[in-house]
């Protein structure tokens, strides 16, 4: 397998799971106060949303890439 290939390959899977997922979310600390030795920490959670257009976008890079990969070979 050639490098671009595995790159469309890539693509394609990021693509798909942005699709069905439509994001992700983490946890990040914050320190919300510290007085003396006490200190406040703050779980917050963040959300990032991925765009439908962004997902297909990938996929449809992704199929080029690997139709490219195979054309060549």
């Amino acid at each position: 397998m050639n490098a671009t290939r595995i790159a469309g390959i890539v693509l394609i899977v990021i693509g798909l799971a942005g699709f069905f997922t439509g994001g992700f979310s983490f946890t990040k600390d914050t320190t919300a106060a510290k007085i003396g030795p006490i200190e406040l920490t703050v779980q917050e959670k963040e959300s990032v949303n991925i765009p439908q257009w962004l997902s297909i976008g990938a996929v449809v890079a992704g199929a080029a890439l690997l139709a490219l990969g195979f054309r060549k070979s």
